[in-house]
């Protein structure tokens, strides 16, 4: 088995990033594939979501970049079956500083990921990256094979998204020309609000196939669910918030067998 690191990102905040990867991770090991997410974000959000207290959580993904632990050490179980996860700490914050002067910095993750018997256990590895385009996030897009970006609808959330291609295209020419586009994820969607609607109809418009069918819609279960440590499909299954993300896991399965080009970059 070979597995499929993809890096969940976008520079703004609040678009839905963490519940995507959490959710996403966890519908796909119920499906049956073996997942494992790893945390990059210094506030540990995705950490949070599934019930690991800061003091359960070891060396973290800090010990990813310090290399000060086999990588396979730092691997915990979570409430799903066939989901593991490596939990953020806050020796994150300081990295972009802390690491700076650090020869091939931007390599860091890929090397510890490609140490042997840890990434094979897998189908697919999922970094969730911190808001921005540090260190952090610039070692997901070095480690990932692709890239998968959360989008609120929101109108806002438009801006910086030219940036983000730019940041991901740079990669691809200089440090990892395997990097594709995995797809964009409209989330937050509320189909009563016409500004919301035509957000989503401008990013049709722009990435075309590469959006996901399913968006996601706003859902108080979903906002409660990481407050419990729990992704919202073992919160309330039948929310409308935890069946998109199923659906989104079968779209996303379903991509995985397209010839490059359609419905994937």
């Amino acid at each position: 088995m070979q597995a499929k690191i993809i890096a969940i990102a976008n520079q703004k905040g609040g678009v839905g990033k963490t519940t995507t990867a959490i959710n996403l991770a966890t519908a796909l090991a119920a499906s049956g594939e073996r997942v494992l997410l790893i945390d990059m974000d210094p506030q540990g959000n995705a950490s949070t979501g599934f019930g690991i207290a800061a003091d359960e959580r070891g060396l973290g993904s800090y010990a990813l970049l310090t290399g000060e632990a086999p990588a396979a050490s730092l691997v915990l179980p979570t409430e799903v079956p066939g989901l593991l996860m490596i939990p953020a700490t806050e020796d994150l914050i300081g990295a972009d500083l802390e690491f700076a002067q650090v020869d091939s910095r931007e390599h860091l993750i890929e090397r510890a990921l490609a140490e042997p018997g840890l990434v094979g256990q897998f189908g697919y590895v999922f970094i969730d990256c911190p808001p921005g385009l540090g260190l952090l996030t610039l070692n997901a897009l070095v480690a990932a094979s692709s890239v998968l970006i959360p989008l609120q609808c929101e109108f806002f959330a438009l801006e910086g998204i030219s940036q983000l291609m730019r940041t991901i295209n740079l990669v691809r020419r200089t440090l990892n020309p395997r990097l594709a586009l995995e797809g964009v994820v409209l989330t937050m969607f509320d189909r009563r609000n016409n500004l919301g609607q035509a957000v989503a109809d401008d990013v049709r418009a722009y990435f075309k196939a590469d959006v996901f069918e399913t968006a996601i819609p706003r859902s108080i279960r979903v906002t409660e669910s990481p407050s419990h440590g729990k992704p919202v499909l073992l919160y309330d299954y039948r929310s409308p918030g935890a069946q998109a993300y199923v659906s989104l896991a079968v779209e996303f399965l379903r991509r995985q067998t397209l010839p490059a080009g359609l419905g994937a970059a």
